[in-house]
Parts: structure tokens; sequence; C-alpha cells
């Protein structure tokens, strides 16, 4: 096989992985455990759907590693992880000491691949939890409806699958119910918010039914976070939320709170920070053994609290990176709250830190529960850094415009562009157009990932990869659901005026070579653009070549493949003047053009490919 051959082979392999190998690894991490009969089959679920995937995309590509590294959560990860594997020279002798090392190894992996699935499919993100809160919603249901079919006074409900501990199974319970609570907050259409909220209402009961306090005291730190990031009007109920919840149990059913007194976890923690206190700089080690009797008859194998556990393992030294985490995790969700994902990511995070308060304390384990509690809110929040500097999360300024504001925008605009249901496109009165995307129905695309910030998103990620493309200004959101798109025009004309322009053949030729070049350039950066047309490529009056109506796009990790190299270049022949003019009357100076962008196989396919549909001569 020849070199590009193998390079092309590499190309596929690594498209499939990050777009869609890792998603369907992150479903599997994140929905399995409420329906798999144990932990070691979500196991390996993890290690061969995302681990091992991640680390042989990597291996395949490894200059992906270089934007991932740009992140501080990565770099604070390997600090902490790598501590935490070097305090085994001083811990007791490992019987598994190279077990012990596979653990940190899988958790970077989460790290590495979550950031180079959402660096290329951002928009994947909220159909894999809106997909993984609907199993654990049906999961609850299930679980809680066979609870108060053989409920017993006392009892406490413990999820199905792999769950197998109430405390544990209300992790997740309250994982999926600030989800679907952060959904609630977001949501335009009433409709999606009551079903949001009784959604909410059914995870919020299951955490109540596990008897477990913590995660309510989470879920309340979680809820003040989303109002936080809010601060408006909708922040006033979640702000009221936990008191009149307090209120009502207090008068209701107090006993919810105080019948199992403090669960041993005080004086568990006091044993706990007697040990730390014995080796507090560079703690006992990774694997070092816990066991704390407080006189119950059986000894307590974990402190029950993340950061006691820390103290514990690797001391001092190892709770700096793991603070700086957390803190800087806390950081990127408030600075860039305007990025919905950030704040439900950093919201999750809120209510890892806060069940974590009374509970767990191994530092690095296999995939469980816990990881849901802190390694994935860290993974998810680091990856949709890495999206944010590589442009693929929209950063633009967004408004809701009421009637009037409407009104008074559209006051003097000169249509470009309508349809039956009106206009499209809008030249308004200071210069600037204003793209119309309708709303789409509840169930489809469009409506899930809406056109305008397709738009504003295309937009972002071909200025940074040197591609001229229209400044947006705002997003704007309409009462009715439609969005529009407000952006300064780029200077110049369409390439098809530009030829309808050109008096001379050689000028044409020139130009259609050119614009081949471009062409190639594009597919060599991975952009397939479905709506390739010359109404849609710009010369500009600095003699390049700019994009316009971006909605329609896919931007790959890798070139193009032939196949759709021949399908984009068919695009182009939908219109009778394109196609003679670019396919007929100047083909050769396109295919010359497109050699001197494209990787030398696939400019090879194309012209095989051109040649053989239009007859021309070699």
């Amino acid at each position: 096989m020849s070199p590009s051959s193998l390079q092309n082979v590499g190309n596929r392999f690594y498209d499939f992985v990050c777009l869609w190998l890792l998603p369907a690894g992150m479903l599997s991490l994140l929905g399995a455990l409420f329906f798999l009969p144990d932990r070691s089959l979500h196991h390996k679920l993890y290690y061969g759907l995302f681990s091992i995937p991640t680390l042989l995309a990597l291996c395949v590509r490894p200059s992906a590693l270089k934007p991932l590294l740009r992140e501080p959560l990565l770099w604070l990860f390997l600090l902490f992880a790598g501590y935490a594997v070097l305090s085994l020279a001083w811990s007791p002798s490992p019987t598994e000491a190279d077990n012990l090392i596979k653990r940190p190894l899988h958790t970077l992996m989460l790290f590495l691949g979550t950031g180079l699935m959402l660096r290329y499919r951002p928009e994947a993100l909220k159909a894999l939890f809106l997909g993984a809160a609907l199993l654990a919603l049906v999961a609850t249901l299930r679980d809680l409806s066979t609870f108060v079919l053989t409920y017993q006074p006392g009892s406490r409900l413990i999820g199905a699958g792999a769950l197998d501990n109430p405390l544990l199974s209300s992790h997740l319970f309250g994982f999926f119910g600030v989800y679907w609570l952060w959904m609630a907050v977001n949501s335009k259409r009433a409709l999606t918010v009551a079903l949001c909220t009784a959604a909410f209402a059914v995870m919020f009961a299951a955490v109540v039914a596990t008897g477990s306090r913590t995660p309510l005291v989470a879920m309340t730190l979680a809820v003040n976070w989303i109002a936080l990031l809010c601060l408006d009007r909708r922040s006033i109920p979640l702000f009221l939320a936990a008191p009149v919840f307090i209120v009502l149990v207090l008068l209701v059913d107090p006993q919810l709170i105080t019948a199992r007194g403090d669960s041993y976890r005080f004086e568990i923690w006091h044993t706990t920070w007697e040990l730390f206190l014995q080796h507090p700089l560079i703690g006992h080690g990774y694997d070092a053994p816990l066991s704390i009797d407080v006189g119950v008859g059986y000894p307590f194998s974990e402190p029950h609290s993340f950061a006691m556990g820390v103290l514990y393992y690797v001391g001092i030294l190892g709770m700096l990176p793991w603070l700086g985490m957390l803190g800087y995790a806390l950081y990127s969700g408030w600075k860039y709250r305007r990025h919905p994902a950030l704040q439900m990511a950093t919201a999750l995070l809120v209510f890892g830190i806060g069940a974590g308060l009374t509970e767990g304390g191994g530092i690095l384990s296999r995939p469980k529960e816990h990881w849901f509690l802190l390694w994935i809110p860290l993974a998810l929040i680091a990856g949709l850094n890495v999206a944010r500097r590589g442009g693929r999360l929209v950063a633009a300024t967004r408004h809701t415009l009421t009637p009037a504001q409407v009104q008074a925008l559209r006051q003097g605009a000169k249509v470009i562009e309508e349809d039956g249901l009106g206009p499209k496109v809008l030249l308004l009165q200071d210069g600037s157009f204003l793209k119309l995307f309708r709303a789409r129905p509840w169930y489809t695309a469009g409506s899930f990932y809406p056109y305008a910030r397709r738009f504003v998103r295309n937009s972002q990620q071909l200025a940074l990869e040197g591609i001229a493309t229209p400044q947006v200004v705002e997003l704007l959101n309409y009462a009715d659901g439609s969005q529009g798109v407000r952006y300064l025009p780029l200077a110049g004309r369409t390439v098809r005026q530009a030829l309808q322009a050109c008096p001379a053949l050689a000028e044409r030729q020139a130009l259609v070579g050119r614009l081949g070049q471009f062409i190639g350039r594009l597919h060599q950066q991975g952009v397939y653009f479905r709506s390739l047309h010359l109404g849609n490529v710009l010369l500009l009056d600095n003699g390049e070549f700019g994009l316009i109506d971006l909605a329609d796009m896919r931007l790959l990790p890798s070139p193009l493949s032939a196949e759709l190299r021949q399908r984009n270049l068919r695009h182009m022949q939908r219109y009778d003047e394109d196609r003679h003019w670019l396919f007929e009357e100047n083909v050769q100076a396109l295919l010359e053009g497109y050699d001197l962008s494209a990787n030398r196989s696939m400019s090879r396919a194309v012209r095989q490919k051109v040649q053989l549909s239009h007859g021309v001569q070699r």
C-alpha cells in the first residue's frame, strides 16, 4: 500500500473515531449503568468504545494533541495523576501496580477523547446528553414504580442495573436531575419547559426515595449556581426553591433530614484527619490501605469525602492540582457562561462537588458512579474549552427581540431574498445584512441544532482557518422561535457575476483556475460546503475568495475523501451557467488549479472522475 493510501486510511479511521465512535462511547458511559447487570461490563464498554479508540486516534495523528495540550485543566490533571502514580514509590508495596497505573491512563483518555469529540462535533453533546437523560428517566420511572409497589417502612430506593447502593444510585439520579433542571431553565417553548420540569421532578423524587441527604444539598448548590449564571427573572424561583423545600420537609416529615443522624461522618473524618497529619505534605500513597473503626462492628475503607481522600492519599502536594482543577473549571463556567453547554457542565460539577462533601474518597478509580461527580464534568469542561478556542462554540452576542424591536430593526430595510413565506435576507439601514431562519418542528435536526447557530459557528471556524466569511454581529431570537443572524457583508461580488463580466476567454480561464485552487484548499481543510455554487463564492475586492450562506456546511477533522470531493463538485453543476463555465469551457483550468492545492492522490481521483463524466481529453 502506498504512503498516500495509508494516509487516507488513517484519515478515515481518525474521522470515524472522532465523529462516531467517541459519541457512542460517551453515550454508553452516561447511560449504560442503569441497564447493565454489573460494573465490569460498563468498564469494558468504556474501554472499547472510548478509551482505546482515543489512544489509537492519537497514535494515528499525534499532531491532534497540540490543541488539547493548550487546555490548563488537562495539565492540572496530568500533575495530579502524575503525582498520584509517583506516590506508589512510598506507599505500601502494590500487588497490582500495573492496574493502578491503568486507572489514571483511562481517566486521561476521558479528557483527551472528550476534547477530540467536542473539537470536531460539539453539536453532538446536546443529543448525547438528551439521549442519556431519557434513558435515565425511563430507568428511574421503572425503579420508582417498583419501589412504590414493594415499599416497606424504612426501605431505601436502589437503582436497578449495575447500581447496588442507595447513595451511589442517588448520584446518578441527582446528576440527571440537574441536567433536566438546566434544560427547563434554558428552554424557550412552554411545552419543553413543562416536560423538562416533569422529568426533573421524577429524578428529584428518586433522590428523596434513596434516603440520601447529601445529594439534596448538592442539588441545592447546583440550582443556585444555575440561578447565578442566568441572573434574571428566572433566577428568583430557583433561589427560593431550596428554602421552600426545606420548610416543607420540616413541616411534613422532618425525619427525612434528622432520622439517620450524621451516619458516623464526623468520626470518620476525625480519624482520617489524624492519619493525614502523619504525612501531611506527601500523603500515605495512592494505594495506601485505609481502615477506620468507629465502633459499629465493621471498619470503613473510605473517608466519605473526596477532599479528605485526596489529603490522605496524596497529601497537600496532590491537593493543590486537585483544587486547581475545580477552581479553573468553575472559573471557565463563570467567565464563558454565555455558552449554554458550559453552563450545563459547570452545574453538573457543582452538583458533584456538593455530593463529594460526604461521599467517596478513592482518588482515581475505574469508571463508576463517582465519575459522574468529578471526572465526567471536568472532562466536559476541558473539552468545551478546547472547542471554544477552536471556534466551535457559538460566541456571538444573543438578543431576544420584542415585536417593537423587530419592527424597528426592519424599518427601511431592503428585501434581498424571499420565498413564499416571506423575507429571508434583508439589507438593513446601517448596511448590515439580516438572514432569517424560521423555526423548525421540534423533532427535526433544525430545531435540535438551529441553522442560525450553525451559520455563526461555521463563520467563526472558517475565519480561524483563514477563509474569509461575513463577520457576525449578533444572533437574534424571535418570540415565535425563529432566529436571525445579523452580519457585515464582505466587500466583493459573486464569482458568477465576475465570470459574467469577463470579456475574454483567457480572463475566465485565469479566474476559474484560481477558483479551482481555492476549492482544493477547502477540501484539504476538511470543508464540505453542500451549498457550493458560484453564487455562494465571492471574489473579494482584494482578489481573494470568500464564502457566504454558511449554514449548510460540515467541517471535518481530515481532508475530504475522494467521494465527498466528487459529490461537492457535482453540487456546482446544478446551475446550467455554472456547469458551462466550470466543466465545459474552462474544465482544464479548474482541474489544474485544483491540483495546486489538493493532495496528489485525491487530485488524481477527482480529475479522473471529472474527465470521465464530461468526456474531457487527457
